[in-house]
């Protein structure tokens, strides 16, 4: 067996080390109150909603009933990523000859602000997961750009990468904003210089891959319209307007009571966000019946308060920033399904290095540091092979981290999740990358469009 061959096959080995080492640590799979509600879900005891996106209670319930273990879900996250990490390592190497970098690839796996989430059930670490396989996807692409391969398997690395992204929309509606820049590194990976029609029908397959499913589970599954979006207008009414205004809003008096009392309440308690579960008195339907009346009183109100309403969304985007909170989930929350962790020492151990890490190196859990590392990476991606990729992670970030500013429920660090993991990766990209060769440019008319048996433009780096 070749040399170069053996040291995949090695990076392989410590990927699925790693990879058991995480199941083990994070057995049964750490469950929040929100992890917990879409359990219920997947197992049918309480019925499927739209608070949360859907698909990931299907997929939970699927995974139920081909393995019989709710616990299924938290080994497929750590394959997803370890499987990811080792696939962008293999390229690497490929691309560097540096196995120093391939192995620091695979080591972002066990990065602090990575590991925290990784078994972690939620919506915000299987969309970062999902971009993270489409980024696996892209360099696949990136590094068979220079060799003939035949059309069918360009296409097919295609469809994998919009399938990866459409779960990540699908699971984390605001993950859109984040996902269109993969998607373009994505064609440029595969085709180097896509043409119009390229563009069009890549775009087309990205559409499908994310309408079909959502129609397929509004008619097949149909989930309980929860109007879960009104849950932010409430944010923005009980702190931007007054309590006399309030009193004074035309709404149905039940709403009228319900605002004001939750204004005084987030006044008292000192709540600058999530109102509805901090100050707000929940009505047996939730948000279903008031929030036509909320998203009326919103039109009408915000529009006249522009200036608190930004003073407001600044505020709270500043706390994103430079007061990130919950950097560590602790194992399962309480719960009534006797669901605890399997390892409680395990846990405790994480739990140190983590926790301890907010400690001694707090800004690698603060937003301002991958927020400021996301727009350095944009602006200056370098100029060797991982320029075009570097670029797109940053804008990636930047756009995921911003797209927060008019919707942010909360301070979490699970907001700023990927932008992490994307920005850990653009740097190590952006440091290997110094001393390789930028892809040569593409002929004039040589696309794909042409002929897609034509050779792509050789991906210049070095072996």
């Amino acid at each position: 067996m070749p040399r170069a061959q053996r040291w995949v096959w090695g990076l392989a080995a410590v990927a699925a080390v790693c990879c058991l080492g995480t199941i083990l640590v994070f057995a049964p799979g750490y469950l929040s109150p929100d992890s917990l509600d879409q359990l219920r879900q997947a197992r049918g005891q309480t019925p499927l909603t739209d608070w949360h996106p859907p698909v990931l209670s299907l997929v939970w319930r699927a995974l139920i009933a081909v393995t019989g273990s709710f616990a299924s879900m938290a080994v497929l996250q750590s394959v997803v990523l370890w499987a990811a990490l080792w696939v962008l390592a293999w390229r690497v190497w490929e691309l560097t000859a540096s196995r120093a970098g391939s192995l620091a690839v695979l080591g972002l796996g066990a990065a602090p602000f990575v590991l925290t989430f990784v078994g972690v059930v939620w919506k915000d670490v299987h969309a970062a997961f999902a971009l993270l396989a489409t980024c696996a996807v892209a360099f696949t692409g990136l590094r068979l750009r220079d060799r003939r391969v035949r059309p069918a398997v360009r296409w097919g690395l295609l469809w994998l990468g919009v399938l990866f992204l459409a779960y990540a929309m699908l699971v984390r509606k605001n993950a859109f904003v984040a996902a269109i820049p993969v998607f373009v590194m994505l064609v440029l990976a595969l085709w180097g210089a896509p043409g119009r029609r390229t563009w069009v029908t890549c775009t087309a397959a990205l559409v499908a891959a994310l309408v079909v499913p959502a129609v397929a589970i509004s008619l097949f599954a149909r989930p309980l319209q929860t109007k879960q979006g009104a849950q932010i207008m409430i944010d923005d009414l009980v702190h931007v307007l007054k309590v006399d205004e309030l009193r004074s809003a035309d709404v149905p008096p039940g709403l009228r009571d319900r605002l004001v009392a939750a204004a005084q309440e987030c006044r008292r308690v000192g709540a600058l966000s999530d109102a509805y579960w901090a100050c707000y008195e929940r009505p047996a339907d939730g948000l279903r019946g008031d929030s036509d009346e909320i998203t009326s009183l919103w039109l009408r109100e915000m529009s006249g308060h522009v200036p608190h309403y930004l003073q407001y969304r600044l505020r709270l985007f500043a706390s994103l920033l430079f007061e990130t909170g919950y950097p560590y989930h602790p194992g399962v929350s309480r719960n009534d399904l006797g669901i605890e962790v399997a390892h409680p020492r395990l846990e405790d151990m994480l739990d140190t290095y983590v926790t301890g890490m907010t400690t001694d190196v707090r800004w690698l859990f603060r937003g301002w540091f991958w927020l400021a590392v996301a727009l350095v990476l944009a602006i200056r991606p370098g100029k060797g092979t991982f320029s075009m990729p570097v670029r797109a992670l940053g804008i990636s970030s930047a756009a995921y981290i911003l797209g927060y500013l008019p919707i942010m429920p909360a301070t979490n660090f699970r907001y700023v999740y990927w932008p992490a993991l994307a920005c850990s990766l653009g740097l190590l990209l952006l440091w290997l990358g110094r001393h390789t060769a930028p892809p040569r440019p593409a002929s004039p008319g040589a696309t794909a469009d042409r002929t897609l048996t034509a050779r792509q433009p050789a991906d210049t780096g070095g072996q």
